[in-house]
């Protein structure tokens, strides 16, 4: 492998992150077979440094450490040094993550692990600063004390690693099958109720994280039981994320989570998956409620991602970085005069409105009192603000309007943050639902030419010849096998957009992967999805994840699709699985329901109400177009939509629900079924609303 001058093998790599580090004087290697054939033969541990490109303490870690002679020399000198990309090769960071776990009790980023030649762990921590720092052991006193242990105590070595993978092999097998508890959705509701933040929205304290997960899942329980309260915990938390700072008021789109309880002060990276799965539940919030604030944010989401995070080929690029000139957060803030200078005499209105004082309102964590920076933000919402100074409520929106874009072109002057150009299949699979969501709910072409162009990209892109998905794409060049997550959140993002165009290719698609998944996925023995396939490459341990968080398990989306596409196609193998999933899930979901929250959301629509609905008419005929515009009017979270042509009956080679459905009359016809009972077929859109309503929708 030929090293640049200057440069280590990192040079070569087409990690954002990686490719960050390849002038580092550390003698980086990337994950691969040279770094640890080396190890074995000079008897060295190995360093394994994971994090990703936009993460603010891998940067702060990288400059004082990766960046520093002295320390590089010391690494070099005692270990082989390997660096991970998270995003590109999840596979490795989960496993190495759940050892950090295990070592200390928590974990993040940078993830920093010390193994042997033959990749199990001995040690595992995450950010350590160059020097001691209180109780934080420095760098430079770390790798001594490595150094001794592995050089003095190599037995005592070999026992922790024994021990911690026979832990890791325990955790990756699923051994007990239980029942799920029948109160499990009661459970859930408390757990909710007991951690929701009542003054500010959101859940437990700080930081604080968006968890769209909960908000799905609270949603269900709003359309199933009628339950107020969970709407309001919903309503709370969306309003005040929209008005906190952890929202970005001049260009939109949401940061990745808040370091306060109030979503005031946020760590500033903006993450693609975020803005998807934050797009949706404003969407389905719209969709229950009716409120245009909801379909605002929305559109405003979806507009930051096509303006900033969009590539060339029709895909979507995976995050921006919180820093910017050496600073967190830079690129966001502002002073008083800044304002004064661009805004003039309005200056008044918008520093009222966001929140702007001379004092500052952003505290960097060096401990500053105070440093004069704002971050823009809202009190109340734009719904409760009626006027201002006696300007109206009409002109006053139109006047904010004009000075945020005035705010935006010159916020476009400023050094932008590090914008992270690899394409994620797995984080793309969630845009495109999102995008064919909103494209469905808010009758808006745009957006499903968007989710159209998306698909194409990675359906002529990212599939293998035998059909399987890969992972990453960047600079021309797809790569890396696909693993549960790509092939899970791309199902989805394919059955929402098959249901917002009814494009049969789409579901077609759908069930390929769905089929390739459950071949190389899915072993017999464990009633579930491992994260890697059968013939991927061999590491210490094949994991399994369960835990919805910031993103849902690859296992709960799976699950979800695995429903969605049996009753769609009518094909009982897909629900049988999803029932063989239950069981999986069953033990851990009985301990901690709300950890689970998305399984949740599946659960709730295998084992309570499901819903079958087919359209039969042309697309182009305006009757068919109002059925099929009050079907998705309501939020029915468990029900299927099709689409038959009149002139058409293919889709039934893959759809039993389609079978000897005609239109009645020479109309277009609804045929609604709830729960294996099918109601009088209607060709009224009024009619099909009423038959929804009845159901207890």
């Amino acid at each position: 492998m030929e090293i640049k001058t200057n440069t280590n093998r990192l040079i070569n790599e087409s990690s954002p992150y990686l490719q960050q580090h390849a002038n580092n004087p550390v003698d980086w290697f990337p994950w691969c077979d040279e770094a640890f054939d080396k190890a074995k033969k000079e008897d060295k541990p190995v360093f394994l440094s994971i994090g990703y490109s936009t993460c603010h303490w891998c940067h702060v870690m990288a400059h004082e450490s990766f960046e520093d002679e002295e320390i590089a020399k010391l690494m070099n000198d005692s270990f082989i040094n390997i660096k991970v990309d998270r995003e590109e090769r999840p596979d490795i960071d989960s496993i190495y993550m759940q050892a950090c776990q295990m070592f200390t009790g928590g974990g993040g980023w940078p993830l920093t692990v010390i193994m042997t030649p033959d990749k199990k762990p001995f040690f595992a921590g995450t950010y350590f600063p160059k020097q001691t720092v209180r109780n934080r052991i420095g760098m430079d006193e770390l790798i001594s004390r490595i150094n001794d242990y592995w050089q003095n105590n190599r037995n005592q070595v070999d026992d922790s690693t024994d021990e911690i993978l026979t832990l890791l092999n325990q955790r990756n097998k699923i051994n007990n099958y239980a029942p799920i508890n029948n109160s499990i959705f009661e459970r859930a509701f408390k757990e909710l109720s007991f951690s929701f933040d009542t003054a500010f929205g959101g859940f437990g304290k700080m930081p604080k994280f968006p968890m769209p997960s909960y908000l799905f899942y609270l949603l269900r329980d709003y359309s199933r039981n009628n339950n107020i309260e969970s709407l309001k915990m919903v309503e709370k938390t969306l309003q005040e994320m929209r008005k906190g700072g952890i929202f970005d008021h001049i260009g939109f789109g949401f940061h990745r989570y808040s370091t306060d309880e109030r979503w005031l002060v946020p760590h500033f990276e903006k993450m693609l998956y975020d803005q998807a799965l934050l797009s949706l539940a404003y969407t389905e919030a719209y969709q229950v409620t009716k409120k245009d604030e909801y379909k605002k944010t929305t559109i405003e989401i979806l507009d930051y991602v096509q303006r900033v995070l969009a590539s060339p080929e029709g895909a979507f690029y995976s995050a921006e970085d919180a820093d910017s000139e050496g600073g967190e957060g830079k690129f966001y803030l502002w002073k008083t005069n800044e304002i004064d200078e661009l805004l003039g005499s309005d200056s008044t209105i918008w520093k009222a409105i966001y929140n702007i004082n001379e004092t500052g309102n952003f505290f960097a964590e060096t401990g500053e009192s105070e440093n004069r920076q704002n971050i823009p933000h809202l009190k109340t919402t734009f719904v409760e603000i009626q006027s201002y100074n006696g300007i109206n409520k009409t002109e006053l929106n139109k006047k904010l309007e004009q000075m945020r874009e005035i705010l935006f072109d010159a916020r476009e002057k400023r050094i932008h943050p590090h914008l992270d150009d690899k394409v994620l299949t797995d984080w793309n699979g969630l845009m495109l639902a999102s995008f064919a969501r909103a494209a469905a709910v808010f009758r808006d072409d745009s957006y499903l030419k968007t989710a159209k162009t998306t698909a194409t990209f990675f359906m002529n892109n990212m599939r293998t010849i035998d059909g399987r998905l890969l992972h990453r794409f960047r600079q021309g060049n797809a790569g890396i096998d696909g693993m549960l997550d790509d092939y899970a959140f791309f199902i989805w993002g394919l059955i929402e957009l098959y249901e917002a165009c009814f494009d049969l290719s789409y579901l077609k698609s759908a069930i390929e992967l769905m089929n390739i998944s459950i071949d190389y996925y899915w072993p017999e023995e464990n009633y579930c999805f491992y994260q890697t396939a059968s013939d991927s490459e061999n590491l210490i341990t094949r994991k399994l994840e369960f835990f919805d968080g910031a993103l849902p398990s690859g296992n709960s989306v799976q699950f979800d699709n695995l429903i969605k596409l049996g009753r769609m196609t009518g094909n009982n193998k897909y629900i049988e699985k999803a029932g063989l999933l239950t069981k999986s899930f069953s033990e851990s979901v009985n301990k901690a329901p709300t950890a689970y929250s998305h399984f949740l959301c599946g659960y709730d629509s295998l084992v309570n109400e499901s819903v079958e609905i087919v359209i039969v008419g042309d697309l182009h005929d305006e009757r068919t177009a109002a059925l099929i515009n009050k079907a998705r009017e309501l939020f029915i979270p468990n029900a299927v939509l099709m689409h038959k042509p009149s002139n058409d009956s293919a889709i039934d080679e893959f759809s039993e629900l389609t079978k000897l459905k005609t239109m009645l009359n020479n109309q277009p016809t609804a045929y609604f079924c709830r729960n294996n009972t099918c109601q009088e077929p209607v060709n009224d859109a009024d009619r099909l609303k009423q038959q929804l309503l009845i159901s207890n929708y």
